[in-house]
């Protein structure tokens, strides 16, 4: 028996062995990080498709929904990249490629869904945390270079005078209602916050705001002050009352 012969062969089995542990291993993070990568991009693409289903009542720009849809556009293509085999990907690239070109083409201003004042605090938080999304989106997509300067600049001056629209009409709904529960601290409290934040601001709606929210105020302040006066004046009443009661002359025999 050749010993040495069968040592070297076990020696290669082992090392066979091992190797291929090891190359599997290797495949196995390989798909779990492909596996990662691919979720990552579906997550993107559910969540900007969520966006733009939002643009029926809320007004989206051209190049808002072109950089929306570029979004999407450009996650397709890295899946692409990481799994060829997925014959799904390659009508969907070609189809939101359409998209893209359609809305450079065909869209125009007149197609803008007007703004919609939220008529519910649950409605104006989802709006606000819909703006919120839209500008962390725009501002990673131009950081990356596939949105330019001068539009970034413009969609995100636009989102945050909406972002603005919506606090303050929010603002006014709520001293409303607090108002007419005679919560008159609580109301009083909504008015000056939202005046503070129109304090820096100089448009045309900030200023239309700022009047709004002061004749509030200056109504509700009128009207506490009318109440207190009432209040006090009949407190007075009442003592005057005791008072001349009190003085009355009695009755003989009584």
């Amino acid at each position: 028996m050749n010993i040495p012969l069968i040592i070297g062969l076990m020696v290669a089995l082992l090392l066979l062995v091992v190797g291929y542990g090891a190359w599997a291993q290797y495949r196995q993070k390989v798909e779990s990080e492909k596996r990662q990568e691919l979720n990552r991009y579906h997550q993107l693409i559910e969540t900007t498709e969520d966006m733009i289903s939002s643009a029926h009542y809320f007004p989206y720009t051209k190049e808002l929904l072109i950089c929306l849809n570029q979004r999407i556009y450009d996650a397709l293509v890295a899946m692409k990249e990481i799994d060829p085999s997925d014959k799904q990907l390659g009508p969907r690239i070609a189809n939101i490629e359409a998209q893209i070109k359609q809305l450079a083409e065909l869209f125009n201003n007149s197609d803008i869904a007007t703004f919609k004042v939220p008529t519910t605090e649950k409605q104006a938080l989802g709006m606000l945390q819909l703006v919120k999304r839209l500008r962390t989106v725009i501002k990673a997509e131009h950081s990356k270079g596939r949105l330019s300067t001068q539009v970034f600049v413009a969609e995100n001056a636009r989102l945050e005078s909406m972002q603005l629209r919506i606090n303050i009409e929010n603002v006014v709904k709520r001293a409303n209602d607090a108002k007419l529960k005679n919560q008159v601290g609580t109301a009083k409290q909504l008015l000056k916050k939202g005046l503070d934040v129109l304090a820096t601001k100089n448009d045309d709606y900030s200023n239309n705001a700022r009047d709004r929210l002061t004749a509030i105020l200056n109504d509700i302040e009128q009207g506490h002050s009318e109440n207190q006066h009432k209040a006090r004046q009949e407190m007075l009443d009442r003592d005057k009352d005791d008072i001349d009661a009190l003085f009355q002359p009695k009755r003989n025999g009584k």
